[in-house]
C-alpha cells in the first residue's frame, strides 16, 4: 500500500515536469535554467571548457571557464581550512546523460530514474557549470554526513555555487535531495539565494 502511495505521489508531482519544454540554444550567460522544463539541444557544447587542476578532481573533470576558475579557488581555500572538496563528476555530453538515463531506468525504473537524473537534454551537467564532489573518499553519495558538507553549505556562494537540489524541495526542482551538486551561477546570485533560501527556479520566476 506504501508503494501504492508513493508511485501515485510522484506521478502528482511529475505531472507539471517535461511538459511545455523551452529549448535553449548556444548560452553564453552563467544564469540560465536547465530543468525538466527548459532543455538544450543535442549538439550543445560549451566552448570554453576547460579541465580542474588534478589537485582539486578526479582526472579529466571539465568545467566551463569561469566556473573553473572560481570551483579551484574554492576548493584551495578549503583545503588551507582542513576540508577535501573534490570534484567528481561535471561536463557530461548529450549522449553520456542518454545513457546514464536509461541506465536508471533499467536499473531502477522510471520514477526513481525521474527523480534521480535527468533525460539528455535536461541535464546541468551538460552546461559545464555543475559540479558533483565528494570528500577524499571520493564517495559522494556520503557527502553529506562530513565536514566538507557542512562547510560546502555555507561557503558555496562565496565563490558562486549554489546547492541545486535542497531536502524538501522536489515538487520545485524536480529532483530529490543531492547534497553533492553544485551549479554555478555567478558569487552575486548565488549569494542572493543563499541568503533568501531559495532553489535556482524560484530566483528566476523572481526575477523574470
Amino acid at each position: 500500500m506504501e508503494k501504492i502511495i508513493y508511485i501515485l505521489l510522484l506521478i502528482i508531482l511529475e505531472s507539471d515536469f517535461y511538459k511545455d519544454i523551452t529549448t535553449i540554444y548556444n548560452p553564453t550567460s552563467y544564469d540560465f535554467l536547465v530543468n525538466k522544463n527548459n532543455k538544450l539541444t543535442s549538439d550543445y557544447v560549451p566552448n570554453d571548457l576547460e579541465p580542474i587542476d588534478i589537485k582539486y578532481s578526479c582526472k579529466d573533470k571539465y568545467l566551463r571557464h569561469e566556473a573553473r576558475i572560481n570551483f579551484e579557488k574554492l576548493s584551495k581555500e578549503a583545503k588551507k581550512k582542513g576540508f577535501n572538496i573534490i570534484a567528481v563528476s561535471t561536463y557530461r555530453s548529450y549522449e553520456y546523460q542518454d545513457k546514464l538515463y536509461n541506465n536508471y531506468v533499467l536499473d531502477k525504473g522510471a520514477y526513481y530514474a525521474n527523480m534521480a537524473s535527468a533525460r539528455a537534454g535536461h541535464s546541468e551537467h551538460q552546461t559545464g557549470l555543475a559540479v558533483d564532489v565528494a570528500d577524499k573518499s571520493l564517495e559522494y553519495d556520503n557527502f553529506e554526513n562530513t565536514k566538507e558538507f557542512d562547510w560546502m553549505k555555507n561557503n558555496a556562494h562565496k565563490y558562486g555555487f549554489i546547492l541545486r537540489y535542497p531536502k524538501a524541495s522536489f515538487h520545485i526542482t524536480g529532483f530529490k535531495h543531492e547534497p553533492w551538486h553544485y551549479r554555478y551561477v555567478g558569487i552575486d546570485i548565488a549569494t542572493y539565494i543563499y541568503k533568501n533560501n531559495l532553489t535556482f527556479e524560484e530566483y528566476k520566476l523572481n526575477t523574470i
